[in-house]
């Protein structure tokens, strides 16, 4: 792609995110929201593949209907309560409305389906753009009006950390793994976002660098599915060693930063007297955990068949940046003995 067009959609990319961020009034939260979504559509594009084509066109589709529930939920606040401010949200039915709008905007279950799809017919550097940057306008949105109506985040929650779980499952292409386990960390965020906003915020960004590792990892072995992680040790040695680690910290076990978000979202929900949904929670990231699991088995524990041509990569210099990478690693996995700083600096 042409550097000039490259540099001014990231830019849109930005300014549409900074505009949600900034907006008080519903319809230029829209309009930045739109901006983010016609940004992304021709990076989605750029290689001119039918897999590539048909998952910017469900993209596209599944954008267009939940902005446009969001801009009628909006109009219908200011018809019934005279106001078209974010935080003047009172009446139940567009509040509703909207929360099901961002829903389906970052691909929560049960309006979930589109996002493993999408996501399989991208590139990795497209595909992590996805998963990070465009989930952070509808967040700044729904940690905005704060839903009051608390059975529908905690419905919406815990349906996307069981089916985050169960769906990532009997998967063997590793983008679609992703997008599960995507699924499954945003439902841990919602689950306990109308009682600890700053601990919402905190799982979001542990999310990303956690995100961000894995992706650049899969982009460096040049591995799509399962099978071919085989091969990443002779590609890169010393990151096929570290990505476990990495994997488990996605999948919240301790002494990774992972863990970190996990066990203060179960602390707050038990101190909210919702024991059972702790329990379901936690129970369904052990799902999450077993396809972890199997990734680091099939990269550490599994050799491919092997000729001359086939160990010899790892002599030759990496093609993309490593720096983002050591620096995702590194702070993937050493991040939990700050948990008090970070708690201390997001309560603010």
């Amino acid at each position: 792609m042409n550097p000039y067009i490259l540099t001014t959609l990231l830019f849109g990319l930005g300014l549409g995110t900074a505009i949600t961020f900034a907006s008080s009034h519903w319809l230029l939260a829209w309009m930045g929201l739109e901006m983010n979504t016609l940004a992304i559509i021709p990076l989605m594009a750029q290689h001119h593949h039918p897999r590539a084509v048909e998952a910017t066109t469900k993209y596209f589709l599944t954008q267009a209907t939940a902005a446009a529930m969001l801009l009628f939920a909006s109009a219908t606040n200011a018809w019934l309560t005279g106001q078209w401010d974010i935080q003047q949200m009172t009446h139940p039915l567009p509040i509703t409305l909207i929360t099901l709008a961002l829903a389906l905007k970052i691909g929560l279950a049960p309006v979930h389906s589109w996002l493993p799809e999408v996501l399989q017919g991208l590139d990795f550097t497209t595909g992590l753009i996805l998963s990070t940057w465009q989930k952070l306008a509808p967040f700044a949105l729904l940690l905005q009006i704060q839903p009051a109506n608390s059975i529908i985040l905690i419905a919406l929650g815990l349906t996307s950390t069981l089916i985050g779980g169960w769906g990532g499952l009997n998967q063997t292409q590793l983008r679609k793994i992703l997008a599960y386990s995507s699924i499954a960390h945003l439902g841990w965020m919602i689950l306990v976002l109308q009682f600890s906003p700053s601990l919402t915020l905190l799982a979001l960004l542990t999310y990303f660098v956690m995100t961000l590792s894995t992706f650049l990892v899969f982009k460096l072995s040049k591995s799509t599915s399962i099978n071919m992680l085989a091969t990443s040790w002779a590609k890169a040695p010393a990151i096929t060693a570290l990505t476990p680690l990495i994997l488990l910290s996605l999948g919240g076990l301790p002494p990774l930063t992972g863990f970190m978000p996990k066990w203060l979202i179960l602390q707050e929900l038990t101190k909210q007297d919702l024991a059972p949904t702790a329990t379901i929670a936690a129970m369904s990231a052990l799902l999450s955990l077993y396809f972890y699991l199997r990734l680091s088995y099939a990269m550490t524990l599994t050799m491919s068949p092997n000729s001359l041509a086939g160990t010899a990569p790892w002599r030759l210099q990496p093609s993309q940046l490593v720096l983002p990478l050591a620096v995702g690693t590194t702070t993937t996995l050493l991040l939990l003995p700050l948990t008090p700083a970070a708690v201390a600096l997001l309560s603010l």
